[in-house]
């Protein structure tokens, strides 16, 4: 049997940090990463096996699931059927005036609880957003006004329960850790660099730190290059320039680690995302 791994990326022509991706994945499986974005995915067929906030997750078709920014997961077909689904991702700056609007005090500290989802206007609106980015005729004020609804229903799914937990110092720490990374994310740094900004011995980091976040502080070092060389991606920057700008050893190594997030090369992905609309016809 033919393998069948399709992967496709669109972003919108009238929104800033909105795209859509469109898969089919049948022998494919990411490497556990997490992305700076909100995640909305819908199952289309198949069954999407995954991890995410610390527990195994099985989503058949027509069920939805989202994923916070920075929520660790990985994902892969589950069953005999080929795995088709949609990804939608949102940036929070894309949907901070739309979630205040809504009530949510501090729109950047909004987490929704359960990746999983039994929600029937999310999912819609998910699909209908989808629909929208890849349809060239839409309009600005139609993409506005479905992200509006999209960000009703993403707030509907959650209790208002940003900023009622108080900061403890190991959380502090390991921001503090995570704010060094990206500063130096071009830099040949070390663990001990990061444990020492973080104000930890090495060990005892590497364990607060995969135990808070999910993977180890190597994991999230190359996940925050992939996110960011994807940004220079879609600027037009050369591939072989970005991969030596976030610290990749040679445009092999930066091939490898990128297709495991996102199931293609740095070059097939700019190709996809810097891609001219089709000209309209009379």
């Amino acid at each position: 049997m033919t393998t069948q791994n399709r992967f496709h990326f669109a972003q919108s022509q009238h929104l800033d940090g909105v795209s859509v991706l469109d898969a089919n994945m049948r022998d494919f499986s990411y490497d556990k990463h997490a992305h700076e974005e909100f995640s909305i995915g819908v199952t289309l067929r198949g069954r999407q096996d995954f991890f995410c906030q610390g527990a195994y997750h099985k989503n058949p078709a027509g069920a939805v699931l989202l994923f916070n920014p920075e929520d660790v997961h990985d994902g892969h077909s589950g069953g005999q059927q080929d795995l088709e689904y949609l990804m939608l991702y949102v940036h929070p700056s894309s949907v901070a005036s739309q979630f205040k609007a809504l009530g949510v005090k501090n729109p950047s500290s909004l987490r929704i609880e359960g990746c999983r989802l039994d929600s029937m206007a999310l999912r819609n609106q998910a699909l209908i957003m989808s629909s929208l980015i890849k349809d060239q005729a839409s309009n600005r004020i139609e993409q506005e006004s479905a992200l509006f609804q999209l960000s009703h229903a993403m707030v509907s799914c959650t209790e208002f329960l940003e900023d009622v937990v108080p900061a403890r110092r190991q959380d502090t720490l390991l921001l503090r850790a995570k704010d060094f990374i990206q500063s130096h994310i071009d830099k040949d740094i070390s663990i001990d660099d990061i444990a020492n900004a973080a104000s930890l011995s090495k060990f005892h980091f590497i364990r607060l730190f995969r135990a808070q976040f999910g993977i180890t502080p190597h994991q999230y070092v190359l996940n925050c290059r992939i996110n960011g060389a994807r940004k220079a991606l879609e600027s037009g920057m050369q591939s072989s320039d970005v991969a030596q700008a976030f610290g990749f050893s040679d445009s092999s190594h930066f091939n490898r680690r990128f297709k495991r997030v996102f199931g293609m090369t740095p070059k097939q992905y700019q190709l996809q995302v810097r891609a001219l609309p089709p000209p309209h016809l009379e």
